[in-house]
């Protein structure tokens, strides 16, 4: 409780040396605990042994799944903070500079980390990785390999993929001043969930490895081109890197999805619910257009697993029926919004503890699984349920530890060092920032979306 309460110090302080107040930060506790009940929840589900602890338990996932819960979760955290972030800075560069330092060193982390400790029997690195290793370094550094027909290279980072193409979309809208549509960009996105979720062609840029070393190549060089405009600062240039990405990112979903449709589709639609739910609570939006919105996304939501996550799009999906994806979709959601509605109310601190480390508990635990089953191998299953019992303890123990030990070593000294850079390489104010914040008619976020940022966004991070 010690580390705890030393961590909920340390957040209510920097929230009052930047212009907030102790209770402001507090505030932030649901969004922590949010997450923090996402990351458990995927960690649990692919760990499964408390699936055996209850009479037919196994078949949990078959109607809920708990990592797509999970996962949904998490990007509905996402889509509440991270444009927030965005309009609250201001500046595009200063957005991106801090994704980067916020996401890839712990993603390195992990996967160096994986290749050197854990043996190539029990890797959690995919073979194709192996493989076809330019690749894969290329592909998933640019962190938009689901959508590039390149495996993940550690199977949970697909979901960074739409983390980073919803940067790409909140970006342009940004820059263009379209950021206030977040409702009707989520009406959008779930109506073509729901019309053609089951009949978009997935796939169609990369049909063999030439064709997906093109794409690569094609994708790499438009990313880097963007963010080589948007790091100069100039208001023209940042533009249009901005619609870059944003064209960039629709063009890998429409066409080239390894998902399925109205997954793809319904994630969008989910993070910018989120949004919507940010301009409601802050008055940016009329509420029954809010209400309305999120109203329809969650009945998409719904209906699409009904109608098409059946047969083969189970395969994609990784699931088990249309149950599992429509349940967890609603659970999501109702999990999301009883947060919301306790907001006010103080959380536990364990539990703003256990977001806190979500991102590196997220990309940890599958590395911390298969160097169980390496410790493991060769010894008799484990049936009794205390045996259960202490195995599941011990992993979850190591997990946390590993995982508290990442966010103290790793995030939150690279966040800093993102900070110091941004400060060294920018003025207090630029001309540009001031020229592309006068095309939107933005106002003054309230302090505790400054001090949720580096905690309370998602990383999102998950999958099932």
């Amino acid at each position: 409780m010690n580390l705890t309460k030393r961590l909920s110090a340390q957040r209510a302080a920097r929230g009052a040396a930047e212009g907030g107040t102790p209770s402001a930060a507090a505030r932030l506790g649901w969004l922590d605990s949010l997450r923090g009940i996402a990351a458990l929840s995927v960690a649990v589900y692919h760990l499964a042994l408390p699936f055996y602890w209850v009479p037919h338990g196994t078949r949990v996932p078959y109607y809920l799944d708990p990592g797509i819960f999970g996962v949904l979760l998490f990007f509905l955290v996402s889509g509440y903070i991270i444009p927030a972030s965005l309009e609250r800075r201001g500046d595009i560069r200063a957005f991106w500079v801090g994704r980067v330092f916020r996401i890839y060193p712990v993603v390195i982390l992990t996967v160096v980390a994986s290749l050197l400790i854990l043996p190539r029997a029990h890797t959690v690195i995919a073979d194709w990785g192996f493989q076809h290793a330019l690749l894969s370094l290329v592909g998933n550094g640019l962190m938009i390999q689901d959508l590039m027909g390149i495996p993940n290279v550690i199977g949970v980072m697909w979901t960074l993929t739409y983390e980073m193409v919803f940067y790409y979309f909140v970006t342009a809208l940004f820059a263009m001043g379209w950021h206030r549509r977040s409702a009707p960009i989520a009406v959008g996105f779930a109506a073509v969930a729901l019309v053609l979720g089951g009949w978009i062609s997935l796939g169609t840029i990369s049909v063999n490895l030439t064709s997906t070393r093109h794409l690569v190549v094609a994708c790499a060089t438009i990313v880097l081109m963007a963010m080589a405009c948007i790091m100069t600062g100039k208001p023209a240039l940042t533009r249009t890197g901005a619609v870059l990405l944003g064209g960039l990112g629709l063009l890998l979903i429409t066409l080239n999805s390894r998902a399925t449709a109205f997954e793809t589709m319904m994630i969008f639609a989910t993070m910018f619910s989120g949004t919507v739910l940010y301009r409601l609570e802050h008055g940016q939006i009329e509420r029954a257009q809010a209400l309305l919105s999120c109203a329809f996304v969650v009945a998409c939501g719904f209906l699409v697993g009904y109608l098409y996550n059946r047969g083969p799009a189970l395969w994609r999906t990784w699931s088990e029926s249309w149950m599992a994806w429509s349940f967890a979709y609603v659970a999501a959601w109702a999990v999301f919004v009883a947060g919301m509605l306790l907001r006010k109310r103080r959380f536990p601190r364990w539990l703003s503890w256990l977001g806190a480390i979500s991102y590196s508990l997220y990309l940890l635990h599958n590395p911390v699984i298969h160097g169980m089953n390496w410790l493991l191998e060769g010894r008799g299953p484990i049936e009794s349920w205390t045996g259960r019992l202490v195995q599941f303890g011990v992993v979850a123990a190591a997990l946390l530890l590993l995982s508290h030990l990442s966010y103290r070593l790793v995030e939150l000294p690279f966040q800093n060092l993102g900070r110091r850079v941004l400060k060294a390489a920018t003025r207090p104010r630029s001309r540009a920032s001031l020229i592309v914040a006068q095309t939107q008619t933005q106002t003054q976020e309230p302090a505790d979306v400054a001090d949720a940022e580096p905690s309370a966004e998602k990383v999102g991070a998950t999958t099932p």
